[in-house]
Formats: C-alpha cells, structure tokens, sequence
C-alpha cells in the first residue's frame, strides 16, 4: 500500500459528485479513481488495489449495499465508506453492519470526507502491518521445532535456550548446509526482540565494493548510480536481529566500520553526515576456521573476538546419522505440502543408503535428494531408485587412521558442488537453487576450485 498517495475508488452514477469528489481528494494527496456504476468500479477492483472506496448508496443497476459486497469479496480488507441521503440512514447502518467502514450524507463535506478516508487508510495500513507480523511470527523457528533428537542437536538446542534470552553477540561455526542459519532465527525467535525483523546478510555473495552500501545504506548522489537514499540492512535491523551469514568474507577495511557500529551502535550512512543511533543485536555465521583466517592475517583479531562472544557449532549431518530419519520424513512431509504430492513414506532400503551416505554438503544436501525424489518418485513411497544417488561413500569407521587424499573440508565440498554442476549441466542458476545459495558465490566457488567443464561430447553419431 501506498501510503503517500493511497489509492481511492468513487462510485456514483452521478458525474458532478464523482468528479467533484475526485478533485477535491486529489488536492488531499489521494490517488482517486471515478467509477460510474457498480459493474465499472468491479472491474477497476479486479486489475488494482485499492486502500479504499467510496461507493452511493442509490445507483442504477447494482446498488451500493450489493457493490459493497462485491469489492469486499475481492479484497475483505477494503475499507469502504458509504454516501447516502438523509432518507437512507437505515440503509447506510445497514451497511456498518454488514462492514462498510463509515457513511457520509449528501450534500458531501469534502473536509469530512478525507478525515474519513484518512483514518481508514490508517486503519488498513495497521491491519497490514499486524497481519505481516502474524506472518513474521508463524514463519519464526522455535528451538522445539528444530528436528533431531541426537546429543549433538539437543547440545545446540540447550546453548540456544541459554544465550537467546540475552543480548550477547552470538558466532555460529560449522560447515556448509548444516543450518547455521536456522540457529540464529531460532536464536531471534526465542529472545525478546523476537517481535522486530531479522534481517540477514550474505557477505559472502555480496561484492565488496557494494557490501557497504549493502550494510550501511547510502544517501543520494553518494556515488554513481545513487539516485535516492537508501537505508542499509543495519538500519533495517533497528530494535531486531542481524545475521551476518560468512562474515569471515569480510574485507579488513569492512570489518574495522562495523566494529565501531558494533560498540558504539551509530554509524553514518554512504555519502553522508548524519549520525544514525540503532539498536540490535548481531548473530554471525562461518564455514570458515576464523582463527586460522587471524593468524593468516585475513581476518581483524579485535573484531574476532567481538563477535566471538558466545560460540554455537552447528554440527555436520554425519555426526548425528541418527537424525537423518526424522529429517527425512520431516522434508517428505514438507514437500508433499508444496508439491501436492501424496508421497508420505520412504521405503526401508531407501532409508538406509539414506542413513548410510556420507552427506558432504550436510542437512541441505538431504533436503534436496528429498526434493528431488519426491519429483521423480511414484506415490505412495520414496524407492532407492529415486535417490539422486547409486552409491555410496563408505561412512568413516571408528578408530580408522588419519585423514586420507582428499578427505579435508574443502576437499569434499569441492567434489559436491562439481558434481551439482555435472548434473545440471553447468547451469549456475539451477545449481545455485539446488545448492541454496546464489549465482555469485557458485561463480566464486568455481573460481576458488579451478572447476572447469569438461568439453561437450559430439552428438548424433
């Protein structure tokens, strides 16, 4: 909704009152909209949104009680404000009841008419924002709803329950796809800010020379391309959350601004002067071994150890095979939703070359052999067959000698992501879609593993 000019539709059979009325609304900031019967007004309010309308209540044809109806069949939100002559006060209470906003009576005031219009514009606006934040709301992770009942995840439940209740700077490590993310919305979630946004930030995916109008917002002219002011995420975040997922992506220079933001929670936006106060708190998640990346000399040890202050691990699907099953079933249940799919099982040897699989790329790997066996699978249950895999890695044994060739982190997410490549064809958006991340940092992976693809194969021999 537009609130600097909110959109108003007029419906009287009479030219003089609507175009009055029309004029007379638009010198008030309203975007009005005349209609010369019920049927017009019906279809303008079935090609656009309007915040409010103002319908008579004596019209040929469809009258104003049947219009009021009709529009609120199609939005049940509108605010609807009736005209009527002193003869049809009855109808016009009738009209409340059945949930028109208001009535005015003719001859209109047209000073009392915007107030009208004003305030219901004002009401729609906080139904809105209320319905959002029930939306907001619903769509926030409980610690309870996180799955598992392995001692790795209830480990990580506790240290949720424990920090969520404070303000403390929160540092969620663990390897890529095993839900760091989720962690710090569960955090948000159970904390009290839980009713202010959380507002996330792949530092990774962002280019640097954009990750500090990206944080800090800018004002307008601040450089090329700058045609407005534009508030940053911190901003955004204002009395909630902010995730800054891969911070170790941060450049030193990045890290040195939000580490004054961090202490003295004030900055300046891009380009200007004026200081802006906020209140959050910060989650921060890696992949990367932070310490490693201080003593490398990539990573600030003062802003280390800033946002080091409380330290959850997000530990890798492997350790907790016993989670793999709830999880399963947990995305089938998911996807059948989404998909309208009436797959609600998984067969016994699926579940165990599920169980049995090493799961490099962690719980999003899982989601997404889930996703895609329910795409290619039949109902009622998911099959071996329909597993985007044939084989499986060996699971590590208990007491086995060192690491071999190429068993290190990076290592085997280099194998996963050239292997999602492989079964896209190379097609970086797919991929990225599969590997829930963006195309940036697909390219950047790419780039990070001299990944290359093999020459097409000649065709039609």
């Amino acid at each position: 909704m537009n609130t600097d000019h909110p959109s108003v539709l007029i419906v009287d059979d009479e030219f003089s009152v609507r175009d009055s009325l029309s004029r007379w609304l638009r010198k008030d900031g309203f975007d009005a909209t005349p209609a010369e019967s019920g049927e017009t007004a019906l279809a303008a309010a079935k090609t656009r949104h309007f915040d409010a309308a103002v319908v008579d209540i004596k019209m040929p044809g469809m009258d104003g009680l049947d219009l009021q109806a009709a529009l609120r069949g199609i939005d049940p939100d509108l605010a609807v404000i009736i005209i009527t002559a002193y003869a049809s006060v009855d109808s016009a209470v009738r009209a409340l009841k059945d949930g028109a906003f208001d009535y005015v009576t003719k001859p209109v005031d047209p000073a009392e008419l915007s107030h009208l219009l004003q305030r219901a514009v004002e009401k729609r606006r906080l139904s809105e924002e209320n319905s959002q934040l029930r939306r907001t709301i619903d769509d926030l992770v409980s610690v309870d709803m996180m799955v598992g009942q392995s001692p790795a995840i209830r480990k990580v439940m506790e240290l949720i329950r424990h920090v969520a209740p404070t303000d403390a700077t929160v540092l969620v490590v663990g390897e890529s796809g095993t839900g760091k993310e989720l962690i710090a919305r569960a955090i948000h979630a159970n904390s009290p800010r839980r009713y202010r946004p959380i507002i996330s930030v792949n530092c990774g995916a962002i280019p640097e020379s954009l990750l500090e109008s990206e944080l800090f917002g800018h004002e307008k002219g601040a450089f090329t391309g700058a045609t407005a002011k534009r508030r940053g995420k911190i901003e955004m975040a204002d009395g909630g959350t902010l995730f800054l997922d891969e911070v170790g992506a941060i450049s030193p220079k990045t890290q040195v601004e939000l580490l004054r933001v961090l202490e003295e929670k004030s900055f300046t936006r891009v380009g200007g002067h004026e200081t802006v106060h906020v209140d959050f708190r910060v989650v921060c998640a890696t992949n990367e071994n932070l310490e490693d990346a201080v003593r490398a000399g990539r990573f600030r040890e003062d802003f280390f150890y800033r946002i080091n202050v409380f330290t959850i691990e997000a530990p890798p699907l492997r350790s907790r095979r016993e989670d793999i099953p709830l999880l399963a079933r947990h995305f089938v249940e998911r996807f059948a939703r989404q998909m309208d799919r009436r797959i609600t099982d998984i067969s016994p040897e699926a579940m165990r070359r599920l169980c049995e699989h090493d799961w490099p790329g962690n719980v999003r790997e899982l989601c997404n052999a889930i996703e895609r066996a329910m795409v290619v699978g039949t109902p009622p249950t998911i099959q071996a067959e329909d597993l985007p895999f044939s084989t499986r890695r060996p699971a590590a044994v208990a007491g086995a000698a060192g690491p071999g060739p190429g068993d290190s982190l990076e290592d085997v997410e280099k194998r996963h992501i050239e292997s999602i490549l492989e079964r896209t064809g190379w097609n970086i958006t797919q991929a990225a879609a599969i590997l829930r991340v963006d195309r940036v940092t697909v390219y950047n992976k790419i780039r990070k593993f001299g990944l290359a693809r093999e020459p097409a194969q000649h065709q039609g021999d």
